[in-house]
């Protein structure tokens, strides 16, 4: 208990020290810069319009491959095909991941296809 009162004085006295020999802090400003730099405007690019009807329409599920999502997409599948029989659906997986481009494959779905859905994961 003692040795805590003596710490705890002594620790004071450094502080008070300090404060009289010029160790506290400065009243002069300084100017931070931000590291990100000067961002870019951010430009807003709309969603794709919808269709009115999915009848005889095609239809792209695309499986971005994220681990254990092959059961979900399974499922969607013989769920979208169950809710809208007049609707072809196709399930494509990417050849990478997500941020890989596929062009092969965009190719396709916008030759062949209406529109996608593209499944990420999470």
């Amino acid at each position: 208990m003692r040795t805590k009162a003596v710490c705890i004085l002594i620790v004071m006295l450094i502080a008070a020290f300090a404060s009289s020999i010029g160790w506290a802090a400065d009243d002069a400003k300084i100017v931070v810069m931000n590291p990100r730099g000067i961002q870019p405007e951010i430009r807003k690019i709309p969603m794709a319009t919808r269709p009115a009807t999915l009848d005889g329409k095609t239809v792209y599920i695309v499986d971005t491959k994220y681990p254990n999502t092959k059961p979900f997409v399974n499922e969607l599948f013989a769920a979208l095909q169950a809710k809208y029989p007049k609707t072809t659906w196709i399930v494509r997986d990417k050849i990478a991941g997500y941020m890989d481009d596929d062009p092969n494959l965009w190719k396709e779905i916008k030759s062949k296809g209406a529109c996608a859905i593209v499944l990420l994961g999470h």
